[in-house]
């Protein structure tokens, strides 16, 4: 019977190697992609991108082979785009997860949007375009780490970032408002403040959580407020997604 479907499994033929190396492309590409993701400390890494890239491409194998066994029978149609297009309506959902608004700012925006970009990098490579795949992996890169650096000069203040500072330090002299300030100073926006007395200790120490948002330098701001001799401990915590 002509039409049949070449089995997954059956990797001795030339068409079964194919699929499989095409399964393999988007498993790097995919991977490439949750690596750039997880070096930024982003809530969707390394594991959530390469599952998203190689499910997509196994979808498109089976838009592509899974049903053409059928075709030799009466009344049967077949569009393969019909599950290509589910896949992109499907992906929605993982990226509307990743979206939340905090203090009328909107994070994780970009985060989904290469949610949605590796899926497409695996319909691709599961199509057998494994030219364009490449082509949006690079392009991803040349996104998400040269446009911070392009548009900062163009439009100041673009790249700016949001992250929590914890610090600990001695109460009764005034101390927070000196702190603020150093965050402000520093080119730092304050988007919450949050203090609570550290109870058993004797110096009357408290823990101050600050949000802060701004393009300067994180490092030096902790450094010259450790400075202070009321500043007991300083730590800041991975960026807020974007």
């Amino acid at each position: 019977m002509t039409g049949l479907a070449v089995p997954l499994w059956d990797v001795g033929n030339g068409q079964g190697l194919r699929q499989l190396s095409e399964l393999g492309l988007a498993l790097l590409l995919s991977s490439l992609i949750g690596w750039e993701r997880a070096a930024q400390q982003k809530s969707a890494g390394l594991r959530t991108h390469t599952l998203v890239g190689i499910a997509s491409a196994l979808m498109m194998e089976v838009s592509q082979h899974g049903f053409t066994n059928v075709l030799g029978l009466d009344n049967v149609s077949f569009d393969p785009s019909r599950v290509a297009a589910q896949i992109v309506s499907g992906i929605g959902f993982i990226g509307g997860g990743l979206i939340f608004v905090r203090r009328d700012a909107v994070r994780g925006l970009t985060t989904a949007a290469t949610i949605w970009l590796t899926c497409a990098v695996g319909m691709a490579c599961g199509g057998g375009l494994p030219v364009l795949a490449g082509a949006v992996t690079a392009l991803h890169f040349v996104v998400v780490r040269g446009f911070p650096l392009f548009t900062e000069r163009l439009v100041p203040g673009s790249s700016a970032s949001a992250f929590e500072l914890r610090m600990t330090y001695r109460t009764g002299t005034a101390l927070l408002p000196q702190l603020m300030e150093t965050c402000t100073r520093r080119g730092f926006r304050i988007l919450q403040v949050k203090v609570d007395r550290l109870p058993g200790r004797t110096d009357s120490a408290a823990r101050v959580l600050l949000e802060l948002e701004g393009t300067g330098d994180s490092a030096a701001l902790t450094a010259e407020l450790f400075e202070n001799d009321g500043v007991i401990d300083v730590e800041t915590a991975a960026p807020v997604d974007d």
